[in-house]
Formats: C-alpha cells, structure tokens, sequence
C-alpha cells in the first residue's frame, strides 16, 4: 500500500483539481438552492399576505351581497303592499263612485252621504300609507344604489390588489433571477482565486514529505509542525508556514474588497485519546493546534478578516484502519479557502 501511494505522490495527479471543480460546482449549487428557498419563502409570505386580504375583501363582499338582496327582499314586500293597498284604493273610489251614483240618482240621503264620507276617510288613510309605502321604497332604492356603489368599489380595490400581487411576484422573480446570476459569478470569481492559490502553493512547497493535497484542501500532516501532544509550532516548521503566509498576503491583494473568503485552519488528531492538564480531550487539542497556525499567520501580516480556525479532533478520519500510518494520516491540519 504505501508503494504504491509513493507512485501516486511522484507523478501528475489531476484528480486533486477535479474534485475541486466538482466541489466547487457542488457548493455552488447548494448555495443557489439556499438562496431560492430565501427567495421562495419572502415569496410565501407575501402571497399568504396577499391571500388574507383576498379573503377579507371577500367576506364583505358576501356580506355586501347578503344585505342587498335583503334589502332586495323587503322591497320587492313593500312593492307588493303598495300595489295591494293601490287594489284597495280603487275598490274603494269604484264603491264611493258607486254611491254618489245612488246619490244623485235617488235625491239627497243621509245615510248615503254617511257612507260616502266614510268612504272619503278610508280613501285618505290609504292615500297615505300609499305614500308612505312609496317613501319607504325610495329610500330602499338610494340604500342599494350605495350598496352597489361600495361593491364597485370593493371590487375595483380586489382588481387592484391582484394585479399588485402580480407585479409583485415578478419583481421577485426578476430578483432572484439576478441575484442567483451575480452569486454564480462570485462561486466561480472565488473558484478561480482558489485554484491560483492552490496552485502557488504547489509551486512554493513542491512535493515535501507530510504535505499533499486532499480534494480541495490543502494538508500538513501534524509531525511536520507540532511535537507528539502539543500545540506549539516547531522551531523547524517556519519555512513551511511563512510560505503559506506568503501565498495568502499575495492572494488578500488579488481579492477584490467585495468578494467574501476566508482561509479556514482545521485541526484533527488521531482516534486515540489524550487526556492531560492542558488539553482534556482531543478537541481542545486540535483546536489550540488550529489557533497556533492561525495566530502565527497574523504575526506574519496575514489579516485576521480572512482566517478562521477549527478544531474537529478525531471526528473526521481520512482513514478508518487502526495502523500507524493510519493514525499519522489523521494528524494534520488542513487549509480551505472558502466563502464567508
């Protein structure tokens, strides 16, 4: 096994840089995703806004509605009375008509005129219900103007309100249509800054024992900068790391200002446990070990903006075998230039 690695060490490997394309197209994908659930949950509220509306419109649009046709009812009632009362009314002038006949055909009678005169009465009281009745049913007619006045109006605000809504969804379309247009820009912006830098990397550490590259990381395998235990940086470890800081003050000055990054230090040890004062478990050692190279860094001009440190302790293998070689491979710490 470790021949034939050796023989993947000496020649050209470009599995390295297609994974990182893979990986890059990957996280981009993700990001994009992440973006349109963004988008597309702004989108559900506003709609579920615009629905709640919908809803109120409607409600007093069928109360409106409920209403007219009350009042609809009660004057088709009072129309119906009107023209029973108009019934009655004729009736009674044909009986009061009917006796002033008698009358003037029987000579002057007492009873009679009684009777016409009490026709007279009955015929006036009807005249003004009948006039009520007529005023009722105008006031009835200026109500449901107002009613199908205010319907109009209901309806015309429910028009408007669609057709914001529709505007609206397109204004967020076109949105995140453009949004996801400059991210993808900024992935590959970002893509292509990682794959120089890398690749200065290359050039300046060449193929020294105990680096390589490991998918889109860059890796040192923990021998080659700490003692077994501790987290403080060899004295024989400077080239390596100033090199390193080098290449990162280079690639600070190519970045645009605009452009989100950040050099992330991970730091894993071994499955096997250690347990001391100083650090109680292996978290807290690949942690310190991940600061030690970052704080280094600083004091080497680096902007502290642009790195960040992690530890993972033995929670994250390359190699799953309990041998000594497995165990040295797990020991590292990594480097990644990722988005902030």
């Amino acid at each position: 096994m470790a021949l034939a690695r050796t023989r993947r060490d000496g020649g050209m490997n470009y599995w390295p840089g297609f994974v990182d394309a893979l990986s890059t197209l990957i996280l981009g994908i993700v990001f994009l995703l992440s973006v349109f659930v963004v988008v597309q949950f702004f989108l559900s509220q506003e709609v579920t806004n615009k629905d709640t509306v919908l809803s109120r419109l409607n409600a007093q649009i069928a109360q409106l509605t409920e209403l007219l046709s009350m009042e609809k009812s009660g004057k088709s009632n009072l129309e119906d009375t009107v023209a029973t009362l108009r019934a009655g009314l004729a009736a009674v002038e044909g009986e009061r008509n009917h006796y002033r006949d008698m009358v003037a055909g029987a000579g002057s009678a007492a009873s009679a005129e009684g009777r016409v005169s009490a026709l007279t009465k009955d015929l006036d009281s009807e005249k003004q219900v009948s006039t009520r009745a007529l005023s009722q049913i105008e006031l009835l007619n200026q109500q449901i103007d107002a009613l199908r006045r205010q319907l109009a109006s209901l309806e015309d605000a429910l028009e408007a309100s669609e057709k914001k809504d529709k505007e609206s969804q397109a204004r967020v379309a076109d949105l995140g249509q453009r949004l996801n247009v400059a991210l993808a820009q900024r992935v590959q912006e970002l893509a292509k800054y990682r794959s120089e830098f890398f690749g200065r990397l290359r050039s300046v550490l060449g193929n020294r024992p105990g680096i390589r590259v490991v998918g889109d990381r860059f890796v040192f395998q923990s021998e080659i900068l700490f003692d077994s235990g501790s987290a403080a940086l060899r004295s024989d470890a400077s080239g390596e790391i100033d090199s390193l800081a080098n290449a990162i003050i280079e690639l600070e000055k190519q970045i645009p200002a605009d452009l989100a990054w950040v050099l992330r230090v991970d730091g894993h040890t071994d499955v096997r446990p250690i347990s001391s004062p100083q650090f109680p478990s292996n978290w807290e050692l690949s942690a310190a070990r991940a600061i030690a190279v970052v704080q280094y860094l600083v004091g080497k001009g680096v902007s502290p903006q642009h790195l960040v440190a992690a530890g993972f302790g033995e929670f994250q293998p390359l190699d799953t075998e309990t041998t000594e070689d497995s165990y040295r491979r797990n020991r590292r710490i990594e480097l990644k230039l990722t988005e902030r």
